[in-house]
């Protein structure tokens, strides 16, 4: 079923083989037909993850590079659309000189190719691939009989692992394997036999369960590796690593071992987590977690990932609460429950809704030294704020929300406005990594510790230098600039424990090991207040 690990599996087999000194990268494959994840609801399908080269992506490609140290590229990601809006292209180019063009072989080889040209780029010794959805579904087969395909090519050099979930039902009381039995057996049926399946549970899988798994699902029982619910993600390769999967890999493959496993440093890490007993409260305002009657974090998912890490460094554990924007709208006294937290992040988002309510958060933390940290719409929305409350101009706003405003302090790019014309929206937003030149004596400058950054980006908006000198000279700190193109990266204000916006996403380079500068310096705020 979704939601039930892959990702984290895949992320945390890549982080055992790194550990055992192999080099390995990591691809997902969506079944969707849209070519990226950029043109997903964030409610929907989770946080929008981009890449140093722009690749609009799934969440997944994120705790690849969080549990594996590396900065992957658009090589890392796949979707349906993509293979089949390349298959076609390559057919109007003659590229298949005059053949019939068919679903199979096409298909999965172009699938093929791209998963060879993920190991060749990175020079890996392995590309695990994580194909998305559910087992027996129409959407990814096509990536099962490229899988299917492989191991007919590449005999002895591609394994299989199914993610299975095995339900504890409460009325019963035990442990039931008939699930797994029954995605091992539609596995069959597109022609592949599962080389280790991971159990995920409440609960280990017990010997019991795991000799049955063995017979009905034709391997052997110490091929059944146990994934029960535990407290942290981070602590995943670990539980794997009891199990040796990382060995069954090796022996199965026959990689010769380099070195024993040796994870001590991510160990740390997680011992780390579980110590600390200290709680710094943070609150998340945004719109993009409600769905019914449940909340969907993982819209949010890097942010909640890169507090976890800056908590972590100072010894802290996170507390972290979800705020809707949108009750902040209907009654702005609300903002004085703000004065409960330690700190407050309005992420990123798109679209007019909710955002009067944001605005009156970022208000209240100004003028009552509440620590906040703007990201990306949240640094725009801070703009405006202070547009309207300290320099009065009454009128501020974003041509986003308002598109005739009178006074725009954030505006559409210039080069978006051809894209947005012509409704070309699929890809066309600054995405990426760009360059940012801090200011000396900021507090972003006394985070990062440098002078010039590199950071990544998702928006069409940008704060408008036609209002920026007046907003200055009314005490907005402009802490970081784009030098190319003159335009504002980091605002700052004086005088407040931490009040920083951010036009880019720091939470998409926060690693467990080395956490974002800028989040532990807004959690060190925090732990102050």
């Amino acid at each position: 079923m979704s939601g039930i690990g892959k990702g984290v599996t895949t992320a945390s087999i890549l982080k055992i083989l790194q550990a055992k000194g192999h080099k390995a990268t990591a691809m997902k494959i969506d079944p969707y037909v849209n070519v990226d994840a950029g043109t997903m609801n964030p409610v929907e399908h989770g946080e929008v993850f981009v890449t140093d080269d722009g690749a609009e992506c799934d969440q997944d490609i994120g705790n690849y590079e969080r549990f594996s140290g590396q900065d992957l590229t658009k090589n890392n990601y796949l979707t349906t659309g993509k293979v089949y809006q390349t298959v076609i292209e390559r057919e109007r180019n003659l590229e298949y000189d005059g053949k019939c063009v068919e679903v199979v072989p096409h298909i999965p080889n172009e699938v093929i190719y791209r998963i060879k040209k993920a190991g060749s780029v990175t020079g890996s010794d392995f590309v695990l691939v994580e194909i998305g959805g559910t087992v027996g579904e129409y959407q990814n087969l096509l990536f099962l009989e490229a899988a299917r395909m492989m191991r007919l090519k590449y005999p002895g050099d591609v394994l299989t692992v199914l993610v299975s979930y095995l339900p504890i039902p409460d009325m019963i009381g035990e442990m039931k394997t008939k699930p797994t039995q029954s995605a091992s057996k539609l596995l069959n049926e597109a022609g592949i036999q599962p080389d280790i399946i991971v159990g995920r549970s409440s609960a280990p899988i017990d010997e019991v369960r795991k000799k049955k798994i063995s017979t009905f699902c034709n391997i052997a029982p110490e091929d059944v590796i146990s994934a029960p619910d535990i407290d942290s993600i981070y602590e995943v390769p670990l539980n794997f690593d009891k199990d040796k999967i990382g060995e069954r890999i090796l022996a199965k493959l026959k990689v010769r071992k380099k070195k024993a496993t040796d994870l001590s440093k991510w160990k740390k890490f997680v011992q780390r987590t579980k110590k600390d007993k200290k709680q710094v409260k943070i609150a998340i305002v945004g719109k993009y977690f409600e769905t019914g009657d449940f909340t969907l974090t993982d819209s949010y998912i890097s942010v909640i990932e890169a507090i976890k890490h800056a908590c972590a460094s100072h010894g802290y554990k996170e507390d972290i609460v979800w705020l809707s924007s949108e009750k902040y709208e209907k009654d702005k006294r609300k903002t004085k429950e703000l004065s409960e937290y330690d700190g407050v992040i309005v992420p990123g988002g798109f679209g007019k809704r909710g955002v009067e309510g944001k605005i009156n958060v970022i208000e209240y933390c100004r003028r009552n030294n509440v620590p906040f940290f703007g990201l990306c719409l949240g640094m725009q929305l801070a703009v405006i704020e202070y547009a309207r409350n300290v320099c009065k101009m009454k009128d501020a706003s974003s041509s986003e929300i308002k598109a005739s405003c009178k006074t725009p302090v954030i505006d559409v790019m210039a080069e978006q406005k051809g894209h947005m014309k012509n409704k070309e929206y699929g890809g066309t937003m600054r995405l990426g990594a760009y360059d940012c030149h801090l200011e000396k004596g900021t507090k972003s400058h006394k985070a990062y510790r440098k002078t010039k950054i590199s950071e990544r980006h998702r928006h069409r908006f940008e704060v408008n230098n036609d209002y920026r000198e007046e907003m200055e000279r009314k005490g907005l700190v402009i802490a970081g600039i784009n030098k190319k193109r003159d335009l504002v990266e980091i605002i700052e204000i004086k005088k407040h424990p931490f009040f920083v916006g951010v036009q880019f996403h720091p939470e998409f380079k926060s690693r467990p090991l080395s956490g974002h500068p800028l989040f532990k310096a807004f959690i060190k705020a925090s732990t102050e207040r």
